[in-house]
């Protein structure tokens, strides 16, 4: 038999750009290798892209415990023998009482004996919802169409009509061992006992998902052959495990794949549905230390950052990958940045402290301290850090005087300045400034309002509007966590101090964002929510996002502004004007969330990391006027093009205004010219 399968050709995928060096196998190696070599139990992963070729893989030829990924192959085999005309899909199957065997499903707990439904129907409940019992059913049904004389029952013909199929393509290491949870039927009792129901591999798992996908086999019906592809495919869409390759996928992205999970060992393999076309991926582990079955669990984890890990590099090129978010294990002899940080922690955290030398060597020393802590607190004294240990460590020191802790931070802001009297005129030095109404919005007095301008970081009150928005239609996302990237960790400029790796939720990185001028935070928030924005297929998530500002802005009659990048580093064509940020300010302030963030003055917090430790940070305001009473936001920007820029909103009395500087000769110019103009602004007004 020649190694064919039937297979679908997915409708409607973008053929993928070229991509540029790093391959898969290298970017990839370089962004998962420390998770897959630190995981506490045996990995193997394949990956490939079907319409580029490019492809990685970790001992991915290595047999391992399929659990119910094996139902993928039993599905195969069942549309196979229908396209030789062997079985019909139409056919009926009965469910007898003696039928039902334990663990996932519906059929066991829902369904009354003597139930019939469709073997089509029953494929569909052993893929949608891993039915065990429907599976011995696709089995069986398998088995009465064989016309080998393999076993005196439909099961273990079924069985070895499976194996059959599968040495025929040529996948030496992928076998169903026997019905689900009926040890007695089992073929090799040897094989069964060494990997349970069944044994696949990572690499066959892409090659067989492949055929699926693409191969047509010769001598059969065209159309018969497509109907089948869409079924199967069908079948795996409808899968509903969530927790694996789908969990960190950005929200609406089709994955059809096919898991399994027992006691030591998950595993899920599958086509995720790309906007550059399809990414087939397999993942497998076993001998897992830990064997929760909850979505933060290890193994549960690892797999799904493999896929967002996948759907990054394919989607965005290697620089889009986030640091996977499974902690670091760390043992004697280990060569990593987190040693020096870990000893110098150990040395303020353990009673009596050890001393260590804070030089990045994990020796016997240091394997020492932290038997000594795990004993501290309760832990197996293993020698190795590991998340538990992390966890139990508390926030790393990543320097000899770290930030404080946040209740510490936020304590002795001096008290707010009394405002100065009305006196003056409005002398300024900036080159442009817009008074408008706080309640209404409206520009009351200006000068070169309209002239465009560089705006520098109030840019930043636009990456921020386009955020408060999303969270405003879905508030659920204020609690994302952002895993900061490379390169936003490497924006240049003024930044919120979050490293690589480094996590926090979307509502803190708004005080990260605003507060500091985080232009590294800018480049995270694009990151993260670039890919559920509107945009052209090609288009990079950091890319869609910018195009989300400028359609913003439009929406609210921006004429004379466009965005090119996040954070307002000068960039040809990124330009605003004073009566433009007045309109986004008094948009902007609307919002409660975004109100609150700008009147802070400081904000403290601890960051998770992808290594399994946690630090503080505390953020200040660049805002010098929030010093005063009466002012309330909103942000400041500096660069040598375009000045010192400075939007704010005060009240005095029940008056509110928005003022807009730009263009100041320095940055404390920009706040005299602020003041200048309120204190000028309400004597108009007769505020005193």
């Amino acid at each position: 038999m020649r190694r064919q399968l039937i297979g679908l050709v997915l409708v409607g995928v973008m053929l993928a750009p070229a991509f540029a060096k790093p391959s898969a196998q290298e970017a990839l190696d370089k962004a998962l290798g420390p998770m897959l070599k630190g995981h506490q139990g045996v990995v193997t992963v394949a990956i490939k892209h079907l319409e580029t070729g490019d492809s990685f893989a970790y001992d991915a030829e290595r047999p391992m415990p399929s659990a119910s990924m094996i139902k993928l192959p039993i599905m195969l085999t069942a549309y196979h023998a229908a396209l030789e005309g062997k079985l019909s899909l139409d056919d009926q199957v009965v469910l007898k009482e003696e039928d039902k065997v334990p663990g996932s499903g519906l059929l066991t707990e829902n369904f009354t004996a003597g139930s019939a439904l469709t073997l089509r129907d029953a494929i569909r409940l052993m893929i949608g919802w891993s039915d065990n019992t429907a599976t011995n059913l696709v089995i069986e049904a398998i088995g009465r169409a064989s016309s080998d004389d393999d076993g005196d029952t439909p099961g273990a013909r079924g069985i070895h009509a499976v194996n059959k199929l599968m040495k025929a393509l040529d996948y030496e290491n992928t076998r169903l061992n026997s019905l689900v949870f009926r040890g007695d039927t089992t073929i090799d009792p040897e094989r069964s006992k060494n990997f349970g129901l069944g044994v696949m591999n990572a690499a066959d798992t892409i090659d067989l998902l492949e055929k699926i996908l693409t191969v047509t086999p010769e001598g059969f019906d065209k159309e018969k052959v497509e109907s089948m592809r869409k079924e199967m495919m069908g079948h795996l869409r409808a899968c509903q495990a969530k927790n694996t390759l789908p969990r960190m996928l950005p929200a609406g992205t089709v994955v059809a794949h096919k898991g399994g999970s027992v006691t030591a060992s998950r595993c899920d393999g599958g086509v995720i549905e790309s906007p550059t076309g399809p990414i087939i991926v397999c993942v497998m582990t076993t001998d897992n230390e830990d064997t929760g079955w909850d979505a933060d669990a290890e193994p549960m984890t690892l797999i799904a950052e493999v896929g967002k890990a996948a759907y990054d590099y394919f989607t965005a090129g290697a620089g889009a990958i986030d640091a996977p978010k499974v902690a670091r294990v760390l043992r004697m002899g280990q060569e990593d940045p987190l040693v020096e940080p870990l000893q110098r922690t150990l040395n303020e955290r353990l009673d009596p402290s050890p001393d260590l030398s804070v030089d990045g060597d994990y020796g016997p020393n240091t394997e020492k301290a932290v038997r000594a802590f795990q004993k501290q607190v309760g832990l197996e004294p293993t020698g190795e850090v590991d998340g538990k240990f992390w966890k139990e460590l508390g926030p790393l020191l990543l320097e000899d005087k770290p930030a404080p802790p946040p209740s510490e931070a936020m304590k002795d802001l001096a008290p707010l300045m009394p405002q100065d009297p009305v006196t003056g005129p409005p002398v300024v030095s900036c080159k442009a400034w817009a008074i408008a109404d706080g309640e209404t919005g409206e520009v009351l007095w200006g000068f070169n309002e309209d002239g465009t301008r560089d705006p520098a970081s109030t840019t930043k009150m636009m990456t921020a509007y386009v955020v408060v928005k999303l969270a405003e239609k879905d508030p659920s996302v204020l609690d994302e966590v952002i895993t900061f990237s490379e390169r936003a960790d490497k924006t240049s400029g003024s930044t919120s101090d979050v490293n690589a790796g480094e996590q926090v939720s979307v509502r803190e990185l708004l005080y990260g964002l605003m507060l500091p001028s985080g232009n590294d935070a800018s480049v995270a928030f694009a990151e993260h929510f670039g890919a559920r924005l509107p945009g052209a297929d090609d288009e990079s998530p950091y890319d869609r996002f910018i195009a989300e500002m400028n359609a913003t802005a439009k929406d609210l009659g921006m004429d004379e502004t466009g965005y090119r990048n996040t954070h307002g580093l000068t960039a040809e064509g990124h330009v605003t004007s004073a009566r433009d940020l007045v309109k986004l300010a008094h948009a902007a302030m609307q919002n409660e969330l975004f109100r609150k963030v700008v009147a802070t003055r400081r904000y403290a917090t601890t960051l998770a990391s992808t290594a399994g430790y946690e630090r503080n940070i505390v953020w200040n305001n660049t805002d010098q006027l929030l010093n005063y009473e009466g002012f309330y936001g909103v942000k400041t920007g500096t660069t040598d093009p375009a000045g010192a820029c400075l939007v704010s909103a005060g009240k005095r009395g029940e008056k509110p205004l928005y003022v807009v500087v730009l263009g100041a000769t320095t940055g404390a110019n920009r706040y005299y010219d602020a003041r200048n103009l309120y204190r000028w602004a309400w004597k108009e007004l007769g505020i005193e």
